[in-house]
């Protein structure tokens, strides 16, 4: 890694690169180090390679009042909206579910995966003693991290 940033620097100091193209060479680098070692994390037998936050579902005592909520003061978009019962919207490039709840809670929290195969996250899953539950019909599979939080795995792609 020192050779790489001592060229990228001799270059800029003799004016053969500019201090944005240095910049950009540098943080080129950072990334290709941070792939390296996610890549490093898996090799040391990490079970999934998480590749960000895809949801979250809430349990809401009132969906309606909770949507106008998270519209009026998140700027939430509606992108599914189940009435009383449930409502997905989006938050960026994720998105949060509200379901109709006796008591307020998070009931789960979803990762995208990256190659996700349910089949094949059912089998890793059963192979650490996690206990999964699968609802195969679309690909969702859930378990328990070690607080008893619910824990769901998705593709990439994966939305409401």
């Amino acid at each position: 890694m020192e050779k790489p940033i001592n060229h990228l620097v001799q270059q800029f100091e003799s004016g053969k690169i500019d201090r944005r193209q240095l910049v950009a060479g540098l943080g080129t680098l950072v990334v290709a180090l941070s792939g390296n070692q996610v890549g490093q994390a898996r090799e040391q037998g990490s079970t999934f390679e998480a590749v960000g936050l895809n949801h979250i579902a809430l349990r809401v005592s009132d969906v309606l009042r909770s949507r106008e909520f998270y519209k009026k003061h998140l700027g939430m978009k509606v992108v599914r909206d189940g009435g009383e019962r449930n409502c997905f919207m989006t938050c960026g490039d994720n998105f949060v579910a509200l379901f109709q709840g006796d008591e307020p809670r998070m009931d789960h929290y979803c990762y995208s995966i990256k190659d996700y195969d349910v089949n094949r996250a059912e089998e890793a899953l059963l192979e650490h003693n996690l206990q999964p539950r699968v609802v195969r019909d679309d690909g969702r599979i859930y378990f328990n991290d070690p607080d008893g939080l619910t824990v769901q795995l998705a593709a990439s792609d994966h939305r409401p």
